[in-house]
């Protein structure tokens, strides 16, 4: 942050603002695939809670967290646009729906096997 303030001739405070309210910007590298679970209210309807609970046992990371072997951050957002198809996840970009505990572990899976 004290770099880009100086570059860009801004506060550090100004360029924290910025960096924490923008949740793409990040301090750290993400990893490799960034899993990223609508908390909406469609989604939780449709048994969010249950499934980020077992992703979060499943990965041993909380929200805003990388696994240690850096290949998975975890990735709370507040709507995907796929609310008919609920509770969704995006993988690297690819979003995916009415996603259980048996498919995220499906998916999980084949990332890890080389898959897409």
């Amino acid at each position: 942050i004290p770099l880009i303030a100086g570059i860009l001739n801004l506060s550090r405070a100004e360029v924290h603002g910025v960096v924490s309210f923008y949740h793409d910007f990040r301090h750290h590298p993400p990893g490799h695939f960034v899993i990223e679970i609508c908390r909406a209210e469609s989604c939780q309807a449709m048994g969010a809670g249950p499934l980020i609970e077992h992703i979060r046992q499943r990965l041993g990371i909380d929200f805003g967290q990388t696994t240690a072997d850096g290949n998975f951050t975890l990735e709370p957002v507040y709507c995907l646009g796929n609310c008919a198809c609920s509770p969704a996840i995006a993988i690297a970009g690819e979003l995916m729906g009415r996603v259980n505990a048996g498919k995220f572990d499906r998916l999980l899976s084949n990332l890890k096997d080389g898959q897409r």
